[in-house]
């Protein structure tokens, strides 16, 4: 097993000798590419061979890819996608349309080495959700968030990619966009577990989790969920959620501190795993010395979430694509 309770984000679209010799060293959890990592399939192969064989095992590698506006591999290598919110709402088959959707994603993603995706999405959408988390969603009541997500995991996994829940335990109420700011949520207890929190509850077996940036006052007035010891106790024991829990991206403007004290702060607070993707070198010693090892809870949950990946299942590409385009006409 890995040692340092870290998944960084490479540079660019090759390792790089340091990369080489720091990933050898550090031997983090896995990795996570983004679009300037990406430029063809051929390369993006080769990615994830070397940044495998940079710690000499079967690292996870992760993705966002959505679909919409968060997918990071692009036309005109591979298919654009609506926005997951704008789909459900024109599908003549909402829940049929996410399967497929999702099974397509996973095949693409695992024709090229990637093995697990930052989906599904649990938040609901408030009349107050920022703009660029709204249309990611699926919808605002939970019986169909719940649906969609559970939908969207099962997709992956058959097609032999892991989801990652997010963004535990709810990020829809945030009236800002915590890549540039830290969300406030003010309301009570009694209402987030009756509804923000309830969509995580239902989905709290799925293996692997991501937090959010988004201070709750009413449980925690001074710490975001990711470095607050009273949210994940929420996570934990409330919302029941046992899975491998990353933080959201330490880069973000929504914490303070340096990117150190981010890593050190959320391990405390009781995150599994520190997610760092701005491929910065400085940045990446500094939070793989302030995350440090893996504790044994987390290299369990790490090795629950992982023996999860499969061959996927045979499916027919044509025919499927052919079915989504006619429920989306």
């Amino acid at each position: 097993m890995p040692n340092t309770a870290a998944i960084f984000g490479p540079e660019g679209p090759e390792v790089t000798p340091w990369e080489r010799d720091f990933f050898r060293d550090a031997d983090p959890l896995g990795f996570i590419l983004f679009a300037r990592n990406i430029e063809n399939p051929d390369q993006l192969r080769r990615l994830t061979n070397d940044l495998r064989e940079s710690v000499g095992r079967h690292a996870p590698i992760l993705i966002d890819q959505e679909g919409g506006r968060v997918q990071r591999m692009r036309e005109p290598h591979w298919r654009e996608y609506l926005p997951a919110l704008d789909q459900m709402r024109r599908a003549t088959d909402p829940m049929r349309a996410q399967w497929i959707r999702n099974r397509l994603i996973a095949a693409e993603l695992h024709a090229v080495g990637i093995d697990v995706n930052c989906a599904p999405l649990a938040d609901l959408v408030e009349d107050a959700t920022h703009p660029v988390l709204r249309n990611r969603l699926y919808g605002g009541d939970i019986a169909t968030v719940v649906e969609a997500a559970r939908i969207c995991a099962e997709a992956h996994l058959v097609g032999g990619i892991l989801p990652v829940l997010k963004h535990i335990p709810g990020y829809g109420r945030a009236a800002v966009d915590s890549h540039t700011d830290l969300p406030r949520v003010d309301a009570d207890r009694a209402a987030l577990d009756a509804h923000d929190f309830a969509p995580f509850r239902a989905l709290n077996d799925i293996a692997m989790g991501m937090t959010a940036h988004i201070v709750f006052s009413t449980i925690d007035p001074d710490q975001p969920a990711t470095t607050s010891a009273k949210m994940m106790q929420v996570i934990r024991q409330d919302i029941g959620f046992d899975g491998l829990i990353m933080t959201d991206d330490l880069s973000m403007e929504a914490l303070s501190g340096t990117v150190a004290e981010r890593a050190a702060a959320s391990i405390k607070a009781g995150c599994d795993i520190i997610l760092h993707c701005n491929g910065k070198p400085d940045e990446m010693q500094a939070v793989a010395e302030a995350a440090g090892e893996m504790t044994a809870q987390a290299k369990t949950r790490a090795n629950r979430a992982l023996a999860q990946r499969k061959t996927p299942d045979d499916i027919d590409i044509p025919m499927l694509e052919a079915e989504f385009a006619a429920l989306l006409d």
